[in-house]
């Protein structure tokens, strides 16, 4: 960190820097954070792995395509509250810290879930099981904002810098993780109660389960360590937490600019591959719902168990190769592999775990390259804002664009609009520079 000149005074009025976490703190930290991770998107997840469901007895049940659309559009809509939350949890995480924050949000989401579990339906309330529906949803967007921004700044904050691809890629581990739990839950249901009781009551379960669960994810939150980096900064750089002219302003709209781009294509192949492609196998294709979940589950293990190893890698060879591999690979690939599922179990896992491998890449370090980008001060806000809107644009509609499509009959629209966002990434990934094992205090200079 720069120094400022004695004659100013400012040394002398600065509180001590507090001595950083030892390494198993650290560590005690990492796990807390992540367990609640994978509980919240574990309750994001399930919606989207419940949604033939939902659409059923949320809306109007004499037309399904028209309410699986409906479904996907509050998925879509949800998301557009994330920048909104990404940009206000940012914004107090960056003065108040990072774990105030991680509680908070915590707490929003189990009551989202809470809402939904017991909410009545379309049967009993008409077109108002639409509205608190949606009203719950935007809670858990506004809170995921905040939490998928925050987390993603913390680990990367308190990971060592010649280890951050590795801890890193444990927000997209947590991501994998709370989806593989909710497409599990969701295996398991309809195999035991069957079609009828999950639409009558079996849809609940997740969700209630989620907020029960949350209670345990708050217990571990309560316990972690602030991050070092977070608190040297509050403790001995007046001018970065202070003001936010630690970097020009052009500075700062080019770097949110770029990695709102970088995330486009990684993020809607991510919700392609993990959240509507089980929709349009069951719904389209004619596949079991209990043969798609168990098949995306198996697809979505071998991600997860891809992710912390292309988190290492990262950390010998750095960030920018595996990205660009994945936004070609993944740009060649769309068609093929869309072409490929029908209503056979290896038609949904083989091209699906060859998708979501290929995501891996990306998403391993995709934590790390957002930090590795930011400045201390508005470390959060700035990945709260690109992460999230890049997200909701390209992320959260994803689902709601391929059914429209598809109802349309031009399904190889989107397969080009993947294409397209591939490139954004890959333009992207090639104007930034390398940061394997950068310290993030550097970041914090003006230029």
């Amino acid at each position: 960190m720069s120094e400022f000149p004695s004659s100013t005074g400012v040394q002398d009025r600065l509180p001590a820097q507090p001595a950083a976490p030892r390494s198993g703190s650290k560590v005690r930290s990492l796990v807390a954070s992540t367990v609640g991770n994978v509980l919240e998107w574990y309750e994001w997840s399930a919606y989207a792995v419940f949604a033939p469901f939902i659409a059923q007895v949320m809306f109007e049940p004499s037309n399904t395509a028209s309410g699986i659309l409906a479904t996907l559009g509050v998925f879509a809509v949800s998301f557009l509250f994330r920048p909104l939350g990404g940009v206000v949890f940012g914004w107090i995480a960056d003065r108040k810290g990072r774990k105030f924050v991680l509680v908070t949000t915590m707490l929003m989401m189990a009551a989202g879930s809470l809402i939904i579990g017991l909410m009545p339906t379309h049967e009993n309330i008409g077109v108002w099981a639409a509205v608190i529906l949606l009203l719950a949803r935007v809670v858990q967007g506004f809170a995921h904002g905040g939490e998928s921004a925050t987390s993603t700044a913390y680990i990367a904050e308190i990971a060592p810098n010649n280890r951050r691809g590795l801890w890193s890629s444990v927000i997209h581990v947590a991501i994998v993780g709370g989806s593989i739990l909710a497409y599990l839950l969701g295996a398991v249901i309809t195999d035991v109660l069957g079609d009828d009781a999950v639409l009558a009551w079996g849809w609940r379960i997740p969700f209630l389960l989620g907020a029960l669960l949350a209670i345990v994810a708050l217990l571990l939150r309560r316990h972690m360590d602030e991050s070092d980096v977070f608190e040297e900064g509050a403790a001995s750089t007046v001018p970065v937490l202070a003001q936010d002219n630690a970097w020009p302003r052009a500075r700062v709209i080019k770097t949110a600019t770029r990695m709102v781009l970088f995330t486009a294509g990684i993020t809607a192949v991510h919700y392609t591959w993990s959240s509507y492609i089980s929709t349009y196998a069951i719904t389209s294709q004619g596949m079991d719902p209990s043969l798609a979940y168990w098949m995306s589950l198996a697809a979505q293990s071998v991600a997860l168990i891809s992710l912390p190893l292309f988190g290492m890698l990262s950390d010998r060879i750095g960030r920018k190769r595996q990205v660009l591999f994945f936004a070609v690979a993944s740009a060649v690939l769309v068609f093929p592999l869309t072409a490929m599922v029908s209503d056979s179990w290896w038609s949904l896992f083989i091209p699906q775990a060859i998708a979501l491998t290929l995501w891996a890449l990306a998403s391993s370090i995709f934590a790390a390259m957002q930090a590795e980008n930011f400045p201390t001060s508005m470390r959060t806000r700035g990945i709260g804002f690109a992460y999230s809107l890049g997200v909701a644009l390209f992320g959260g509609t994803a689902p709601y664009l391929n059914q429209l499509f598809v109802g349309w009959g031009l399904s190889w629209v989107f397969s080009v609009y993947i294409i397209l966002l591939c490139v954004c990434t890959l333009a992207a990934t090639m104007s930034m520079k390398e940061t394997r094992g950068i310290d993030l205090r550097e970041l914090d200079k003006a230029e």
